[in-house]
This record gives structure tokens, C-alpha cells and sequence, in this order.
């Protein structure tokens, strides 16, 4: 098994035709056959987009109009943006509207004030957003949807959750090493303002039985990752428990700087690395001393 996505989930690319878009799909679609099914783009809708490279090379895509005309000729559970910042907002809420179970945002740098509408379009729908500001998902020989690296996936037992996205191929790498092997990789991304958070994920991974132990990955700023700590204790009380192994990225900034994601700042004396740290250990998450030793520190929660 995995979470959110496999090898069945159909996807459509929203600024499919853009280079970032089709750098990343022609890598999905070389991926085990990730079930890219179509693009999106307003003014290009009814025509057709080529992959380029790889296994798929030569393999068409239709290119629609909208999203909700893209999932009505697709059947889409999934959709994808690589919109650029300014328009990113608009591309989700789009998706939104089309009941598009999945999104992933993996555009940097969308704006805040732009997220909070997004994030009350949501609480009104039955969407699911990833990021923005993420990587993506991974589910190994199964679904690419993102950035990342396929080579370093191995199927296997250990869900990933990350706030950072270059500590999420760690984690990866250290598990496919370790001999684990990953059931699905979760990007949540770093910015103050987003979709899936820390519980979300950890919730799906509870109750997924391929997965026998978690990887969390947190940064310093806010407190996602008290609020995780918090709520594992409670589950652990339910008898939902498994090995849990975590790191902290940016542990040793100093206060009142800003560390790699836009969410990662340290202000009036709250989201530090130890609260973080302590709290994790609390709740009985083994807390690796660096993210090259993460899959040593797994293996060691396992026992």
C-alpha cells in the first residue's frame, strides 16, 4: 500500500506546456509510467503536447482548457501546477473549483495574502492540497508527481514527511541505503501559509499497514512540529504508535534568522530548534544529531 497516491492515480499538469512543466512531466512519465494524462493551459486548449525524452519520448498528451474539462475527459483524481508565483493562487483555486481530490503545488515564492484565499477555499471543499513550495509525492515503482529524484526510491516500509525538500532525498537516500525502502516520500514544503501539514501525513502513515516506520523531517520556525509531537502522544494513548525517527533542519541558526523556507523564522523566543527537538523527543521520536545519519537513527527506533 501507500498514501495519497499510486500506481492508479491519473494526474493532469497544470503549465504543462512551460519548460518547467515539461521538464518534470517528461521525468514522471519515465518514471514507471506515472499516469500523466493531460496539461492544462487556457489559451492552448486543443492541442497537443510531446514528451521529449526518455521512455515516453513521442507520447502525446491533450492539452484542455480548464481543469474541470481536463477532469471530465480524463476521469484526473490528481493535478499538478508549475504556474508561475503570480498566477499559482488562481491555478489551485481552479482546481479547487473542479473538485480535483489532490493538488500539488510545487511553484516557490507564491504570496501569502495569495494563500490565504487559497487556504479558505479549502475549508469549504474536499480538496487536498500539497505545498506550495514542495517537492511533491513519491510512491516508489508506483506514481512521481514533483521534483523529485526517482533513482534514490526503493520500494519499502518507511513513510517520509518533510518540511525540506533537499532533507527529503536525504531521508530517501538513507532508507533505500539502510535496505528499508520507502512506502511513500511527502514534501509538505516550508512556507508559513500552506496545504497538508505534519498531522495530516502522519495520520495517513498510522493507517497504512505497508508502513512499519515514519521519517519527519522539521525545520525551526512555527510550531508544526510541537503540534505533531502533541498529537502523537494522544494516538500512542489510543494504542496508534511506530518507530518514529526526526530531524530539525536549521537547529543551529541563531535567533531572529531566517533559515531556508520562508516559514523558517525564529521570533519572540518560539519555533527554536531544542522546543522542537525536545518535543519530539517527548513524544518519543528519535531525534538523529544530523540528516546523514538518518537512517542509522531509524534503525535504531526500530530496535
Amino acid at each position: 500500500m501507500s498514501i495519497l497516491i499510486n500506481e492508479n492515480t491519473k494526474v493532469l499538469v497544470q503549465g504543462l506546456t512551460g519548460k518547467t512543466g515539461t521538464f518534470h512531466t517528461e521525468q514522471a512519465l519515465d518514471y514507471h509510467g506515472s499516469q500523466m494524462v493531460g496539461g492544462i493551459h487556457p489559451k492552448k486548449g486543443g492541442s497537443i503536447w510531446t514528451c521529449g525524452s526518455g521512455s515516453a519520448q513521442g507520447k502525446e498528451l491533450p492539452i484542455f482548457a480548464s481543469v474541470a474539462e481536463g477532469k471530465a475527459e480524463t476521469g484526473a483524481d490528481a493535478s499538478v501546477v508549475y504556474v508561475p508565483p503570480a498566477g499559482a493562487a488562481s491555478a489551485i483555486i481552479e482546481a479547487i473549483d473542479a473538485q480535483i481530490p489532490l493538488i500539488i503545488c510545487i511553484t516557490e515564492g507564491v504570496p501569502v495574502k495569495d494563500m490565504v484565499e487559497v487556504k479558505a477555499r479549502l475549508a469549504d471543499s474536499n480538496s487536498r492540497l500539497v505545498g506550495p513550495n514542495c517537492p511533491g509525492l513519491l510512491t516508489p515503482e508506483a506514481c512521481k508527481i514533483g521534483i523529485m529524484p526517482g533513482s534514490i526510491f526503493q520500494k519499502g516500509t518507511v513513510g517520509v514527511v518533510s518540511r525540506s525538500g533537499t532533507l527529503t532525498y536525504e531521508a530517501v537516500y538513507q532508507t533505500t541505503t539502510a535496505g528499508l525502502g520507502q512506502t511513500t516520500a511527502v514534501g509538505i514544503g516550508g512556507d508559513p501559509v500552506k496545504g497538508t501539514e505534519f498531522i495530516d501525513v502522519l495520520d495517513l502513515f498510522l493507517d497504512d499497514d505497508d508502513t512499519k516506520s515514519i521519517i519527519m523531517i522539521g525545520e525551526i520556525g512555527g510550531s508544526a512540529e510541537e503540534e505533531a509531537s502533541e498529537w502523537l502522544m494522544e494516538q500512542a494513548k489510543l494504542g496508534r504508535k511506530k518507530p518514529i525517527a526526526g530531524f530539525i533542519a536549521g537547529r543551529t541558526a541563531p535567533p531572529g534568522r531566517t533559515m531556508g523556507h520562508a516559514g523558517a523564522v525564529i521570533s519572540g523566543g518560539k519555533g527554536g530548534a531544542d522546543d522542537k527537538i525536545s518535543a519530539m523527543e517527548t513524544a518519543g521520536i528519535v531525534v538523529s544529531p544530523s540528516p546523514a545519519k538518518l537512517g542509522e537513527t531509524l534503525l535504531k527506533a526500530i530496535g
